[in-house]
C-alpha cells in the first residue's frame, strides 16, 4: 500500500513541480559555492536585496520550467486525442480492409444527397461478387482479401467522378452515381462494372476469376432515402442472380410485390409441412418389356387451404433455400412408406432427394430411422439423386450412397443429360439406375438427333450394368422407340398422373398396365 501511495505520488504534477523547485535551488546554492554569482552579489547589495531573493529567483525558474512542461505535455496530449478521434472517425465511416467507404458513411452521403432540393443522386448500385466463395476455399482467406482489395480499386478507377464507391460486407459492394452521369448512362457504366470487375486478379502463381451481379435502382419518389435505394437494389439484384449471374437489373416494382409473396410463401410454407398439408403423390413407373407395374415415384403436393393442390415447383425451390427440406423430405418419406405398406411387396417406392440433403453426413441414418420407424424395407426404396448434387462435395456424397447402399436402398441418377455428371461420377459412385431426362424423351419422335442421344444413354447404361427409366413418355409411338432400344422401365402420363393414396390403391389393383392407343390418348390429355 505504502508503495502504491508512493508511485502516485511520484507521478502528481505537484511532485514534478517540488522537483524543479529543488533543482533551482539546488542550482543556487551550487552556483554560491563556486562564487559563480559575484557579478550579480555585487549588483544585489548596490539595490540592497538580500540572497533570499536570488534563491526566490532560482525556485521560481522552477516553477516556470515546471509550468512549461506541464503546457508541452498538454499540447502533446490534446495534439494525440485529436488524432485519435481523426482515426476514430475514418474508422468509423471506412472499411479498415478496402479503405472504401461503409454502410454507415454511404447511407449517411446517400441520405444527403436524397435531402438536397436538385437532387445529387442518379442511381445506387448493388453489387454482389459472383465465385467468391470458391476462391476463399480453394486459396485462403489471403486470396479472398487479396480479391476484396482489387475490386475497390477497380471500382474506384471505373466508376465516374462524383461517384462513392462502399463494401456493405463480405463479397457485396455499393456505389453511388451523381446525377450528372445522366439516367441514359447508368446501364452503360453497370455494364462497364461488371466487365471490369471479370477480368483476371492475379495472385500469386494462379489467376483468380470473379463476375459480378448488379441490382439498380434509379432515384424516383419511392426511392427517396438510403435505406429504400439499397433495399430495391438488393431486391433488383437478387433477382438478377436468379435470372442468371453476371448480369444487371433494374429495380421494379413487382420485385417488391414478388418479395412479400415470396415471405408469406416461406411462412405459409413452414406451418404446412408442421401441419401435414404436404403430402405424397405417385406416379406409376412400368416395365416397359411386359407393362407391369414395378412401382411408384413418390412427388410432393401442397393442399394449400386457399389456393388447392400446388405442384413442386411452387414450394419445392423455397424449402430448398429456407433449409426446410429435410423436414419435407422425411415427413414425405414417411408417409409414403405407410401408405405403401399395404401394396403388394415387390412394388418399389422411388423419392428424390434434394442436392443439399447430400452435406447432412447424418442423411442416411435420418433415412433408417424413418425406414425403422415405419418397417419398410429398404430393399423396396430407391433414392433418387440430381446430378447438380455432385458438384458440390464428391467424397461427401459418395460416403452416403454408399451408406444408403448398404442397407440395401438402391440410387438412381434424376434427369440424367441434363447437369454435370460425367463417366467418372458413374464409375466413382456406383449407380443403380439411370433416369432419362423428359425433355430428351419428349422429342424423340421430333429429332433424330435427340433419339441418337437416348439411345447412346440407353446403351452406355447397360454397358455399365445400370438399368434405365425414361421419364415423360406421353405417346405410344415414344413407347414402342423405347422398348425396341432396350430400355428398361418408364414413367410418364401415358401409363398415369400423379395421383392421391386412394387413387394409387385403385391402380394397384388393377394389376397391369397395358396401354392401348385410346387409352394413351386418353391419358395424355388429362
Amino acid at each position: 500500500m505504502a508503495g502504491e501511495k508512493r508511485a502516485r505520488w511520484g507521478g502528481s504534477e505537484f511532485y514534478d513541480l517540488l522537483c524543479l523547485m529543488m533543482i533551482g535551488a539546488c542550482g543556487w546554492m551550487v552556483g554560491v559555492q563556486l562564487g559563480a554569482f559575484r557579478a550579480l552579489d555585487a549588483i544585489m547589495i548596490d539595490h540592497g536585496l538580500s540572497e533570499l531573493v536570488m534563491l526566490g529567483c532560482f525556485v521560481g525558474l522552477g516553477a516556470f520550467v515546471a509550468s512549461l512542461h506541464k503546457s508541452l505535455r498538454l499540447r502533446r496530449a490534446m495534439l494525440e486525442r485529436d488524432r485519435a478521434e481523426e482515426q476514430a472517425a475514418l474508422s468509423a465511416r471506412h472499411d479498415s480492409l478496402t479503405g472504401l467507404a461503409n454502410r454507415r458513411r454511404f447511407v449517411e452521403r446517400v441520405d444527403a444527397g436524397f435531402r438536397r432540393e436538385a437532387g445529387e443522386i442518379a442511381a445506387v448500385f448493388v453489387i454482389d461478387l459472383d465465385r467468391f466463395k470458391p476462391i476463399n476455399d480453394l486459396y485462403g482467406h489471403a486470396a479472398g482479401d487479396a480479391v476484396l482489395c482489387t475490386v475497390a480499386e477497380r471500382l474506384e478507377q471505373v466508376l465516374p467522378p462524383g461517384s462513392l464507391a462502399a463494401r456493405l460486407g463480405g463479397d457485396e459492394f455499393a456505389a453511388m452515381l451523381p446525377s450528372s452521369v445522366g439516367s441514359d448512362a447508368v446501364a452503360r457504366i453497370a455494364q462497364s462494372v461488371i466487365a471490369t470487375l471479370s477480368l483476371p486478379i492475379t495472385w500469386q502463381s494462379s489467376e483468380l476469376k470473379i463476375g459480378a451481379t448488379i441490382g439498380i435502382a434509379v432515384a424516383s419518389e419511392s426511392v427517396a432515402d438510403a435505406e429504400a435505394a439499397l433495399h430495391a437494389a438488393d431486391l433488383a439484384m437478387y433477382q438478377g442472380k436468379r435470372d442468371g449471374r453476371g448480369s444487371f437489373r433494374f429495380f421494379e416494382r413487382a420485385m417488391d410485390d414478388a418479395l412479400r409473396a415470396r415471405a408469406l410463401m416461406e411462412c405459409d410454407l413452414r406451418e404446412a409441412i408442421l401441419g401435414g398439408q404436404i403430402e405424397p403423390f405417385y406416379q406409376p413407373v412400368v416395365s416397359l418389356h411386359d407393362r407391369e407395374l414395378i412401382g411408384f415415384e413418390v412427388l410432393a403436393r401442397w393442399r394449400h387451404p386457399e389456393r388447392g393442390v400446388l405442384p413442386p415447383s411452387e414450394f419445392i425451390p423455397i424449402a430448398e433455400e429456407t433449409g426446410m427440406i429435410g423436414d419435407l423430405s422425411y415427413g414425405l418419406l414417411r408417409r409414403a412408406c405407410r401408405d405403401a405398406a399395404s401394396w403388394p411387396p415387390h412394388l418399389q417406392l422411388a423419392i428424390n432427394i434434394a442436392p443439399q440433403q447430400f452435406q447432412d453426413r447424418w442423411l442416411a441414418e435420418q433415412i433408417l430411422a424413418v425406414l425403422d420407424e415405419t418397417g419398410f424395407p429398404a430393399g423396396r426404396l430407391e433414392v433418387e439423386i440430381t446430378e447438380s448434387a455432385l458438384i458440390h462435395d464428391l467424397e461427401a456424397t459418395r460416403a452416403t450412397l454408399t451408406s444408403l447402399q448398404n442397407l440395401g436402398v438402391r440410387i438412381a441418377l434424376d434427369d440424367f443429360g441434363t447437369g454435370y455428371s460425367s463417366l467418372y461420377h458413374l464409375r466413382e459412385l456406383k449407380f443403380d439406375k439411370l433416369k432419362i431426362d423428359r425433355s430428351y424423351v419428349n422429342s424423340i419422335t421430333m429429332s433424330d438427333e435427340r433419339a441418337k442421344l437416348v439411345d447412346a444413354i440407353i446403351k452406355l447404361g447397360s454397358s455399365l450394368g445400370l438399368v434405365t427409366t425414361a421419364e415423360g413418355i406421353e405417346c405410344s409411338g415414344s413407347l414402342g422407340w423405347l422398348e425396341d432400344q432396350g430400355c428398361d422401365f418408364g414413367q410418364g402420363y401415358l401409363f398415369g398422373k400423379p395421383m392421391s393414396k386412394s387413387e394409387a390403391d385403385q391402380y394397384v389393383e388393377g394389376g397391369t398396365t397395358e396401354v392401348s392407343a385410346k387409352t394413351a390418348a386418353e391419358r395424355a390429355a388429362a
